[in-house]
């Protein structure tokens, strides 16, 4: 499938930030074959009129817990110990396979309309995610979360060794758009031993981990109580930074110095999930320093229980307005840092390195937002525009690795009615609500 589009406006996020307009993009088969000017000889099967439109990279999501659509709004106005405690875990113990593949499928939709083609995944029951990338067209980077208590105590009760037996089957499936990894929980929850034990077996199957890392102080008290090191030297020590692939840890919250250089000397990403930290009244993480220290940084929503939803373009937001507030520096994190934060950045935390910028011979991931809305209007800045203006309803289309999956409004993917009645139905079931609110689906 090729595809020309003419008249377009690009935010090409290359090394000079070079914003063209009036432009054409050729993409042909997973690539981008022309950014300016298509070949005289190029015969595309698709014609798009870009006038109005704006082309970027599209969005990766380096941390998120998808198939919790499920429990999206069930567990409100409740600190984290108690939002924890008495709504998540008692959700999840009805948590069932196929409830996987559809809270999973609903995210993907979510994440589709508005600009994300790939997203860090760390779960349970990953088959039924990996399958739902397959069908969608997406990307991803896929982690079976096991806490390492015993069988008994994972959901639906599965052994460390399923969870490394589905990293070993889905690894670079779907043509290389899976990627897959070790998926420990935490330091605070997996035992020394069975941390270990991952990094073993990343080791052997040639990929890394992506795990919970020092979200509050209490977690680095109990870590230097126990261990005599913090969290960060303690997963260190064992192996979990010093893999195939590069570490890709989530939040960070409470770390030091040394944490710090730690990370950057190791190459772990750390996911920056900003809306969870405000909503449930967390410590935030020092942004501001890891940059300092030059640790990569990638933006993510974290799962839709906490974030309550998957919305890229509203993670970039959060992140620019809390840093320049807190700093008291309204240059801080200037528009096409944060841009780079929410495509270049976590597209190679998932193993996706040339995706997160318009160039000819990269992957042909990007997205068409219309412009053409009153809250965009006067167009003086496309970067802050998509930063500070855009909506996930102005994307209008998507391609992954080529394929278009969404455009203007239709899925072309995905069953998006299916998804919906599917996913709430099970929703209601996991909190014992009967549903009422919808027809049975009618295929």
């Amino acid at each position: 499938m090729s595809t020309l589009i003419k008249h377009v406006t690009a935010l090409t996020l290359d090394e000079a930030d070079t914003i063209l307009q009036d432009i054409e993009i050729a993409l042909a088969g997973s690539t981008i074959v022309a950014v300016g000017k298509a070949p005289a000889d190029f015969a595309p099967d698709e014609i798009i009129n870009g006038r109005d439109l704006l082309a970027l990279p599209a969005f990766f999501n380096a941390h998120t817990h998808a198939a919790m659509t499920l429990e999206r709004g069930w567990a409100e106005d409740l600190p984290f110990d108690r939002w924890l405690n008495e709504k998540i875990w008692v959700a999840e113990s009805a948590l069932e396979e196929e409830d996987v593949a559809w809270g999973t499928a609903l995210a993907a939709a979510e994440m589709l309309r508005s600009g994300t083609v790939g997203f860090a995944d760390h779960y349970f029951w990953m088959d039924q995610s990996a399958r739902v990338v397959e069908q969608s067209g997406m990307k991803a980077l896929l982690a079976w979360c096991h806490f390492g208590l015993g069988a008994e105590k994972e959901v639906g009760q599965i052994p460390f060794a399923e969870t490394v037996a589905f990293a070993e089957r889905w690894q670079d499936a779907a043509g290389g758009r899976i990627h897959t990894t070790m998926g420990p929980h935490s330091p605070y929850m997996a035992p020394p031993e069975v941390l270990a034990r991952f990094a073993r077996e990343a080791q052997r199957l040639g990929v890394g981990a992506h795990f919970h890392l020092s979200e509050s102080e209490e977690q680095l008290r109990n870590s230097i109580a126990r261990y005599g090191k913090t969290p960060t030297a303690h997963v260190a020590a064992l192996g979990l930074f010093d893999l195939p692939q590069p570490a890709l840890v989530a939040h960070c919250n409470v770390v030091t110095d040394d944490d710090l250089a730690l990370l950057a000397e190791k190459g772990v990403t750390v996911a920056h999930t900003p809306k969870t930290y405000q909503k449930l009244a967390m410590q935030m993480p020092p942004l501001a320093r890891m940059l300092e220290h030059g640790v990569k940084v990638a933006l993510a929503t974290d799962g839709p229980a906490s974030n309550s939803d998957l919305n890229m373009l509203e993670v970039m937001r959060i992140t620019g307005l809390y840093q320049k507030g807190a700093l008291g520096d309204p240059e801080a994190l200037p528009l096409t840092q944060l841009l780079r934060l929410a495509t270049q950045s976590p597209a190679a935390a998932l193993g996706f390195s040339q995706s997160g910028v318009l160039a000819p011979g990269h992957p042909a991931d990007l997205i068409l937002v219309d412009t053409t809305a009153p809250h965009w209007i006067p167009r003086h800045d496309s970067a802050a525009g998509i930063v500070y203006t855009a909506h996930p309803g102005d994307v209008a289309y998507v391609w992954c690795d080529g394929q278009l999956l969404y455009r203007q409004g239709e899925y072309l993917t995905l069953d998006i009615e299916r998804i919906r009645w599917e996913a709430e139905k099970r929703a209601f079931r996991m909190v014992g609500r009967p549903m009422t609110s919808m027809r049975a689906y009618q295929g």
